[in-house]
Order: C-alpha cells, then sequence, then structure tokens
C-alpha cells in the first residue's frame, strides 16, 4: 500500500509540473482560437494613442491598428470572427500582465529596447518619438542640460526615468505610477517639469483647460521606437502581428488611421516627417 501511495504522489508532482509547461507551450494563436478572443493591454489615459473619451470610449490610435489592421489579419487566418477584449496596462504591469497569459498583446506606447527584449518580442516599429519636457511657460527648463537639483516627474518604469538617473544623476527624480498622476503633480507645482515621449506629452497638453500656460521644450534626449509586446518564443503570433502591420503599411491603411489622430485635422496634429515614412515603408518591404 505504502508503495501505490508514494507512486500515487510521484505522479501527482509530474502532473504538476506538466500542466503549466503543456499551458506554456499553447501558442497565442491558438489560445485566441479557443477563447474567440484577443486580450490586449493598453492604456486609459495616453491620448491619443488609447483613452477613454467624454462618452466612456476606449479610443485612440493604438486600439485602431488593434481594431482595423491586427484584428481583421488574425480574423482570416482563423477562419472565424474574434473579439478585442482590453485590459488597462502600465509600465510596471504590461510585462506582468503578458508574462501571466492576462494579456495576449501590448498595444500601447512601449518603447522597443534591447533590455525589455530579454522579457519580452516586439513587433515592427509603428511610431517614433523622443523624450522631451513639458513645462510651465517662462521656466527656465529648455534640454536635460538645465534640470540638474529640479524636481522631475517621470512615470515608474519608463524609459525616460531611466535615463534621466544614467545623464541627469543630480535631477531630483520623482517616478509616479501613469501619466495623468504625473501631469496632476506638474500642475500642482509639486514637481519643475514632467518628461515623457514628446507626443504624449503633446496629447496631455491639449488636454489641459489652458494648453497655452504649457510648453514642450527641449531636443529629443533619447529614441523612442513604439513596438507592440507579446510573449516571447511565439513566432506565429509574431509573425501575424507583423504580417497585418506590414499589409497595412503597404496598403495605405495605416497612413490614413495615422492621418485621422495625427494629421492636420486629427486629435493631436503631429506630422509624420519624411524620414519617418521613409522608414515605415521600409520595415513593410518584404526582406
Amino acid at each position: 500500500m505504502k508503495k501505490v501511495l508514494a507512486l500515487v504522489a510521484a505522479l501527482a508532482v509530474l502532473a504538476s509540473s506538466v500542466t503549466p509547461a503543456l499551458a506554456q507551450a499553447q501558442g497565442t494563436l491558438e489560445k485566441i482560437n479557443q477563447s474567440g478572443t484577443l486580450t490586449i493591454g493598453t492604456r486609459t489615459g495616453s491620448p491619443p494613442f488609447a483613452y477613454v473619451n467624454s462618452k466612456n470610449e476606449w479610443v485612440g490610435f493604438t486600439i485602431d491598428l488593434v481594431d482595423e489592421l491586427i484584428k481583421p489579419a488574425l480574423e482570416k487566418k482563423l477562419g472565424k470572427p474574434i473579439k478585442v477584449e482590453k485590459k488597462e496596462s502600465t509600465p510596471p504591469t504590461r510585462i506582468p500582465l503578458l508574462s501571466s497569459n492576462a494579456v495576449d498583446l501590448v498595444a500601447g506606447t512601449m518603447t522597443d529596447t534591447r533590455t525589455r527584449r530579454d522579457s519580452v518580442d516586439f513587433s515592427i516599429t509603428f511610431f517614433v518619438t523622443g523624450a522631451q519636457f513639458l513645462v510651465k511657460k517662462g521656466s527656465n527648463i529648455h534640454s536635460i542640460k538645465d534640470i540638474d537639483g529640479k524636481r522631475i516627474a517621470a512615470q515608474q518604469g519608463s524609459t525616460n526615468a531611466r535615463i534621466i538617473r544614467e545623464k541627469a544623476p543630480k535631477a531630483q527624480l520623482r517616478e509616479f505610477p501613469d501619466q495623468p498622476a504625473a501631469f496632476q503633480a506638474l500642475l500642482q507645482g509639486q514637481v519643475d517639469a514632467f518628461t515623457n515621449d514628446g507626443i504624449q506629452l503633446a496629447g496631455l497638453k491639449t488636454k489641459t483647460p489652458n494648453p497655452a500656460q504649457w510648453e514642450i521644450v527641449g531636443d529629443f534626449y533619447s529614441y523612442e521606437p513604439y513596438g507592440m509586446a507579446m510573449r516571447t518564443n511565439d513566432s506565429d503570433f509574431r509573425a501575424a502581428v507583423n504580417n497585418a502591420l506590414m499589409d497595412g503599411i503597404e496598403s495605405g491603411k495605416y497612413f490614413e488611421i495615422y492621418d485621422k489622430w495625427f494629421g492636420p485635422k486629427g486629435e493631436l496634429p503631429y506630422p509624420m516627417s519624411a524620414g519617418v515614412r521613409t522608414f515605415m515603408l521600409y520595415q513593410a518591404v518584404p526582406k
């Protein structure tokens, strides 16, 4: 009897170790096919990339990229309709959400870095920007060279915070859980500047009651290529996402979505430079 019990116990331990491995072996495409749902991690307060509007709708540039490029491509590949479920993800939570299978794709403003590639895979770049500062008009902060001793707000877990620590160690870096909290600290005078990617600062500025009171200053002190993040070692899903984005670029649909949000009549006018447009088109060329 003791031998039987020992065998049962051993099999139980083996089963407990095999089950997670099997779950991990399941590809994202298979997971989506079984559930009928693509779950994305995105933002509720990062206009115009992803935010909740006055009608309580989750909208934005990255939302449209998923809804109009990636979702249809996955439906065609799987041969069935799927729905898109959205979950809030912030810099500190987005990689854990992917690792735990809570989301399948992070579609926000996540910079593709070498360090992050140790934990996640990235799609091709879908937006290019760089870090700057948002300050009250008349501030004596004009660039990263002027922030020694100044109170600088940044998002927790962001590349901006890391670069400030490296390039301006004498600045008083104060990290906040999300953009709204950091921006609110600036509005209340708790910090002297808020640093983030220039395009995100521009989005926040347009949402203030008095945009003219604030200005974005400084040349880019970092290069921020945005990519959509996904779990590592899932080449089939990564290829499906990349093909959807490349097809959108090649067909021109990507540029239509870009103009909707960043064109002259868009939510936040931010013209695409000729260099960036060439770079985007280059990514869509079969290698």
